[in-house]
């Protein structure tokens, strides 16, 4: 007679059989990915168009960007505003359309973009903003055009944009002039395709110039050659010796080389050079300095508290009758005053519910970020991210401030209500509207236009104020 054990092994087997089966269907499936919106990869074939474009201003001097064709550089035919987000119109991004047009994988030498006659008011213009050390930004198949720099310890650095121009002076004389970069050497990195003639670019640089050009014959447009910087007579601008000054009445002409260079950093990884930190060394006396006087504080602080608290239990234990035991003092205080609400509850209660709004957006944020949808190709990203997340958690600040306002007895909610959906916005939309309005009167690219104004009061009124008032209906 065969037993039951006997029987159930020939099962088993045919059970783990199909199981195996099954887990290599799976495996062998077809695995479909994709990639986030806005960071997917572009493919150019050799000659493929390359287009620039161009960014605002911007300086570390001060907090105001400009429109790049605020100042006199030549211009396309047509200028055409890129579309742009939420975030990027509030950071001041001015996406436009340049003059500069490169062709994959084709170097091109001394080509000439415009010349330009500088008035009085544009060469104050331009020297104003090389006092101030304004960076001009570029950005190609979406990545910013960037500065190589040579640093002490001979490892490199990079910087967002190059400098407008510079101040210096000539060689015997002590009187500042200011020079403009007219000469651009761009270096485009690309990563071949093992398979195909296709590539990616993974890197954009360049390195400015001030050069004063000399005609070799008259000006014949783009077609001029010049004798300062002539391929056919392998005569390249390779440093500033000769100087463009910037003077009213002075002709100043742009040009521009395009150099290729094959790169092994793969597309995932362009961005991993730009986000490196510019100063790696640990500021060891620094971090040491901040230690040593949180823990002094901490100590002095424990000390007076430990002080107060013995004497305190010592005239505890002195009592002798029954009445003075009766009689609290000191720390015996706290209890009567813990359950008790406190002075202005109700901006206690709408303090908190900011609060939690707050918090709420920071979390949510960074976790979007985690993941990687907040790439740092996503220009704006952030900033409309958090702006939504805010208006979303509308529903914790109604929740949270309601709620502690029920826990101190109160009765008229919907104030509470008001108060936390109209007194931080409220705040921060005016002094945003006074910052605006004088940033207008510079004439700034960081002046918010009126309908980005009126989106944002649209999102306030139309989706953050009611969820506010769900919130608090929901906590109260």
């Amino acid at each position: 007679m065969v037993s039951r054990r006997a029987m159930r092994a020939p099962e088993m087997l045919r059970w783990l059989a199909a199981a195996a089966a099954l887990v290599a269907l799976l495996a062998a499936a077809p695995a479909a990915g994709f990639y986030l919106p806005g960071v997917a990869p572009t493919d150019f074939g050799k000659g493929d168009s390359l287009p620039v474009k161009v960014n605002k201003l911007t300086s570390v001097k001060t907090q105001l960007p400009y429109a790049y064709y605020s100042l006199p550089f030549c211009k396309p035919e047509t200028i055409v505003d890129s579309a742009e987000n939420l975030g990027e119109v509030l950071r001041g991004d001015r996406i436009e359309n340049s003059p500069y047009v490169f062709q994959m994988r084709e170097p091109k030498m001394c080509q000439i973009v415009c010349k330009l006659t500088v008035g009085e008011k544009e060469a104050k213009e331009l020297k104003e903003k090389i006092e101030d050390e304004y960076r001009v930004n570029m950005i190609l198949d979406n990545l910013p055009l960037v500065v190589s720099v040579l640093r002490q310890d001979k490892n490199i650095a990079y910087q967002g944009g190059y400098h407008v121009g510079v101040k210096g002076q000539y060689t015997g004389s002590k009187e500042e002039k200011y020079f403009i970069h007219n000469h651009l050497s761009f270096l485009v990195k690309y990563h071949k395709d093992d398979d195909s003639e296709l590539s990616r670019i993974v890197g954009f640089e360049v390195k400015p110039y001030s050069i004063k050009h000399q005609l070799d014959d008259k000006w014949d447009g783009v077609n001029t050659r010049l004798s300062t910087c002539d391929p056919h007579a392998n005569k390249l601008v390779t440093s500033s010796d000769s100087p463009q000054e910037v003077e009213a009445g002075k002709e100043i002409i742009f040009t521009y080389d395009v150099h290729f260079e094959e790169s092994d950093i793969k597309w995932a990884s362009r961005w991993d050079t730009y986000l490196l930190m510019t100063d790696d060394q640990i500021h060891w006396f620094s971090i040491v300095n901040s230690l040593m006087i949180v823990l002094f504080l901490s100590g002095m602080v424990a000390m007076i508290m430990l002080r107060t608290l013995y004497r305190d239990i010592s005239r505890y234990n002195q009592l002798e009758t029954q009445e003075e035991a009766q009689e609290e003092t000191g720390w015996k205080l706290v209890h009567g005053d813990v359950f008790r609400p406190p002075t202005n509850s109700d901006l206690l209660c709408v303090y908190v519910g900011t609060g939690v709004q707050f918090f709420g957006m920071l979390l949510v944020t960074m976790i979007f970020a985690v993941l990687g949808f907040l790439s740092p190709s996503n220009r704006g990203g952030l900033m409309t991210a958090m702006l939504l997340v805010w208006v979303l958690m509308g529903l914790l600040a109604g929740y949270a401030s309601s709620r502690l306002y029920k826990m101190f007895k109160g009765s008229e909610w919907k104030r509470i209500t008001m108060r936390t959906a109209f007194l931080f916005p409220g705040i921060a939309f005016v002094i945003f509207f006074i910052l605006n309005a004088l940033i207008w009167g510079e004439k700034s690219s960081g002046a918010v236009p009126f309908t980005t104004m009126f989106a944002l009061v649209l999102l306030w009124f139309g989706i953050s104020v009611p969820l506010v008032f769900v919130g608090s209906y929901l906590g109260f």
